[in-house]
């Protein structure tokens, strides 16, 4: 009895043991089953689509740039096929040899390139780069040798060209491998290591330069990567294998969609003239067209060629020109530098005075050589020693009698003197399209009071407009800062009756001006007296631009020295020559021509040049004979009936 109960007890715990763990597996097989239905129905296709997408790779087709044209079509950037030559290890029979032989024929360090291939040897059908952008005749040289260069491609991709090197390259800007926080806002249509416009047209226009890129999409292991190779024509395609040796094939692709083409205004021919002129110079020269505001031209020296940041420049040499001092050659001094406008501001403050009726061709002044206020205190000196004697407004412009506008600026008072800089195109950005145009400064009340109280803020009389700060405007001193670019655009405004233009270089953009700001009377009688600037009618005296002139031709000047320094720091020395380059006067000259077609306004300045009359004043001769004479399609002389 006792064995019999012993004995039951002995085999009743086997059985709840099987008990216990059949139930554990039939809930582990409801839990597998719970989640094969939550995988396969729930998520199925969410996980169908990610196996898909693992077993489809997409491979990106960079789409060429859109082509820059100049004004008559010529090509100014453009695209070539720049070549890079990889080796596949897979398909190079003899390695070591196919080294020595690129050694021999391309100068690439034999030792490093086997090293590399060694390094790949676990992903045998990867390309290894040899050497990038390789020049035409080391192609010829490895075409000549391709039957000794087994495993050896070349993979063509677009790469931007600047046909004219330096000539408009500060106009047609660069290109800059894009960054980590634009691609974050840009991440639809650009990836990581793409170039995009850094400044100039380049910048401007990037969205319609930027072409659509292409892709062709092919089927891969889950590993491995796919290699990029071009046909013969440059034409991109997939190679058989990828990098680890599977077989590829190519489900579709969708090519690339060039960018659109940017047509400038830009005279490339009398751009280089001008670049040309300013060679040993710094300095810049603008030549628009002054019904328009089309610009023709627009130099500035020096400048740099944007094909050194794309194509074979060194890091060293892109670094020097991202880094460089005063003066900057990555800087268009044309519309990004300021400058005090010195005697050619005297234009605007004559238009201001004649349309206020505060002047008139009639009035005049007595310049002694100096002027003080209410006749006493502080001398405030003319150029001119001993003095223009009695004045009206046509020989004041002519000769650029200072005493005279001191006169006439006083009449005016600061407030209307920058409602008329507002008017023709001073103390304002141009509209221009280009990025990071200054503006440039007029001087007023306001302006004062407010720098002033920064510098000073526990002396309020500082802050005060006095005589002084307006007879200092009145001449283009004092804080008076305007572009070459805007002078341009003040000078075109006397040679189209009175209109302001905004400058422009795409050529869709079309004119665009305002206006008329002048009346007819106004703008004849400045017209007489920049006339009179350039015009050589001897026995009179010839004003201060006579080296303008052109005999048949009707051109307008002005000229002006504009003071870096105070006079006091030039009077230890006995010549202009002694005096230290960066004290010298910046030298100005604008001009305008009347009687040809297509009418243009030209604003010229040499920095540190002495005398608008000598430094610049030439400068403008050369490129009006340029303009209508020295080209090979010379432009038609036409007459117009608005013309004086």
């Amino acid at each position: 009895m006792i064995f019999a109960e012993a004995e039951r007890k002995r085999f009743e715990g086997p059985r709840h043991r099987v008990t216990h763990i059949g139930l554990g597996i039939l809930i582990a097989f409801v839990v597998l089953a719970v989640q094969l239905w939550r995988l396969q129905l729930i998520h199925g296709f969410e996980y169908r689509i990610n196996a898909e997408r693992n077993r489809l790779h997409p491979q990106r087709l960079t789409a060429p740039r859109g082509v820059i044209l100049g004004r008559n079509g010529e090509i100014l950037a453009d695209n070539r096929a720049a070549c890079d030559l990889v080796l596949v290890p897979a398909e190079c029979q003899d390695a070591a040899a196919v080294c020595d032989e690129i050694e021999e024929l391309l100068d690439v360090d034999a030792a490093d390139l086997r090293g590399r291939i060694d390094a790949a040897k676990r992903r045998p059908f990867e390309q290894i780069l040899v050497k990038r952008d390789v020049a035409k005749s080391d192609l010829i040289r490895v075409e000549e040798r391709a039957y000794a260069l087994h495993g050896v491609y070349t993979v063509v991709s677009p790469q931007r060209r600047y046909v004219h090197g330096t000539t408009a390259g500060q106009i047609l800007g660069y290109l800059g491998e894009i960054g980590p926080d634009e691609l974050e806002q840009r991440n639809d249509r650009y990836s990581m290591g793409d170039y995009i416009g850094r400044d100039g047209i380049e910048q401007t226009y990037e969205e319609n330069l930027r072409g659509v890129d292409g892709n062709t999409v092919v089927t891969r292991y889950a590993w491995g990567q796919p290699q990029l190779r071009t046909d013969v024509r440059g034409k991109p395609y997939i190679a058989k294998h990828d990098t680890h040796g599977h077989e590829l094939e190519e489900a579709y692709r969708v090519d690339p969609v060039q960018g659109g083409t940017v047509q400038l205004t830009l005279d490339i021919d009398l751009q280089a003239k001008l670049e040309t002129i300013l060679v040993g110079e710094v300095g810049a020269i603008v030549v628009i067209d002054a019904d328009t505001g089309a610009v023709l031209g627009m130099a500035s020296t020096p400048s740099y060629d944007p094909s050194v940041f794309v194509t074979r420049g060194s890091n060293r040499e892109r670094a020097e020109l991202l880094r460089a001092g005063r003066p900057n050659p990555m800087v268009h001094r044309a519309f990004r530098e300021t400058y005090p406008p010195g005697s050619v501001f005297k234009v605007l403050l004559a238009c201001a005075a004649l349309e206020e009726g505060l002047l008139d061709e009639h009035m005049t002044f007595y310049c002694p050589g100096f002027y003080q206020i209410d006749g006493a205190g502080r001398k405030w000196h003319c150029w001119k020693r001993y003095g223009h004697g009695t004045i009206g407004i046509v020989n004041a412009l002519a000769f650029s009698c200072d005493v005279f506008f001191y006169n006439v600026g006083r009449k005016l008072g600061p407030d209307l003197i920058n409602e008329y800089a507002a008017k023709l195109g001073l103390g304002a950005c141009t509209g221009i399209d280009l990025p990071r145009e200054e503006a440039g400064l007029i001087p007023s009340r306001e302006w004062k009071k407010e720098y002033f109280k920064a510098v000073y803020p526990d002396q309020p009389w500082e802050w005060e407009w006095r005589t002084g700060d307006t007879l200092n405007t009145s001449i283009g001193q004092g804080s008076v800062a305007a572009t070459p670019l805007q002078t341009a655009v003040l000078m075109a405004a006397v040679v189209n009756g009175g209109y302001r233009v905004r400058p422009y270089l795409n050529a869709a953009l079309g004119p665009q001006r305002e206006g008329p700001f002048l009346s007819e009377r106004t703008v004849e009688t400045v017209r007489q007296g920049l006339f009179k600037c350039v015009d050589k009618d001897p026995p009179a005296p010839t004003g201060t631009g006579n080296q303008a002139k052109i005999p048949g031709m009707t051109i307008l000047g002005k000229t002006g020295s504009a003071q870096v320094v105070s006079l006091v720091h030039h009077e230890d020395y006995e010549t202009e020559e002694e005096i230290p380059y960066h004290q010298r006067d910046h030298a100005w000259f604008v001009a305008g021509v009347l009687d040809r077609e297509p009418r243009v306004a030209i604003s010229i300045l040499v920095e540190h040049g002495h005398h608008g009359s000598s430094a610049a004043a030439p400068f403008a001769k050369e490129i009006i004979e340029f303009l209508y004479r020295d080209q090979p399609n010379p432009v038609t002389l036409a007459q117009r009936d608005d013309h004086p």
